[in-house]
């Protein structure tokens, strides 16, 4: 080869480098912690509003980004999978729930955590205060406790002769006393009697919701929780055998044939938890970066229900219904 021949072939390699340097972007990995199953319909959809929301904002998976996701449905084996993607050393965990949020706590204070579904992350201790977090976590309020009062509301207009009301909820998996205090407060100033009954396994929902449907005027509310939701089908069985009106926080519930849900658009909330992943990887602080509150709610009634457990849904009600199952 020529001399000439040789400098201009090591001038073109030269060259190439920093265009190779460009190409070759970081690759952030994103750890993933669920509390429903790999298999549920409900969470592939919230998964991939969040890829989604990812992708808007520049993070595509198989280019800059790559996804190590655990499942821990109902919280079995929850702190195990923690620590697995703890080990991963990822650029940032991505929590669905407030256990998954507990158990990559306890694993990491250096790692941030953005989480979403907590209803009470000051009581659970993941921040100092919603304005400033202060640590490694930060994320999306699920619900605030005063919507005890609007599940009660809706419940008694959907029948007037309630007057006795089941709270069922996992303390292991929601914060039970947060929602059981704001139900209290709620049934008083409806004169509805209410009890709030903690459950761990579907044995436990079965016995609670037969022993408050012995009683005429009976109904239920159940908070987001993810033992809870995994045992939809069960509840739905038992509310149309004893005629029970249920409402759901989670929308997930209506659509497995429950009466009513109120709560926020869970698929959004997926979505909108790409901004601060998003934020995180330019540079910010989770300890700086306020915990936001819900700003929409959506209601759901499923007509074909309300018919078979014996209820006729007053149009008010049907007009203020975001969707209306037939």
């Amino acid at each position: 080869m020529k001399r000439r021949d040789v400098i201009a072939l090591l001038g073109g390699v030269a060259a190439a480098w920093p265009l190779a340097a460009v190409g070759q972007e970081r690759v952030r990995r994103i750890g993933v912690l669920s509390g429903l199953p790999e298999n549920d319909p409900a969470m592939k959809a919230r998964l991939q509003a969040f890829r989604s929301g990812l992708d808007g904002r520049g993070w595509t998976e198989g280019r800059n980004i790559q996804l190590d996701i655990r499942y821990a449905p109902a919280g079995a084996g929850v702190q195990d999978r923690a620590r697995e993607l703890v080990a991963l050393q990822p650029d940032l965990i991505f929590a669905n729930s407030t256990p998954m949020a507990r158990a990559v706590q306890r694993e990491t204070q250096t790692i941030p955590i953005v989480f979403v579904a907590v209803s009470d992350p000051i009581g659970s201790g993941f921040v100092t205060s919603l304005a400033r977090p202060g640590g490694n976590l930060t994320g999306l309020l699920l619900i605030e406790d005063t919507i005890a009062g609007k599940w009660m509301g809706l419940l008694k207009e959907i029948d007037p002769r309630l007057e006795r009301v089941l709270l069922l909820a996992n303390p292991k998996t929601t914060p039970f006393d947060y929602f059981a205090r704001a139900a209290t407060t709620a049934a008083a100033s409806l004169r509805i009697e209410f009890t709030a009954k903690p459950v761990r396994e579907a044995r436990d929902i079965q016995i609670e919701m037969e022993s408050v449907s012995s009683n005429p005027g009976a109904g239920m509310i159940l908070p987001p929780d993810t033992t809870i939701i995994a045992q939809r089908e069960l509840i739905v069985r038992l509310a149309a055998q004893h005629r029970m009106p249920v409402i759901s926080a989670l929308r997930d519930y209506v659509s497995a044939g429950g009466l009513m849900s109120y709560g926020t658009d869970r698929e959004a909330e997926f979505r909108q938890a790409a901004d601060y992943v998003d934020r995180i990887f330019k540079g910010e602080s989770p300890a700086d970066l306020p915990v936001q509150a819900p700003t929409k709610y959506q209601f759901a009634i499923n007509l074909k229900t309300a018919k078979s457990i014996g209820l006729t849904v007053p149009p008010t009600l049907l007009a203020r219904a975001d969707e209306v199952i037939e």
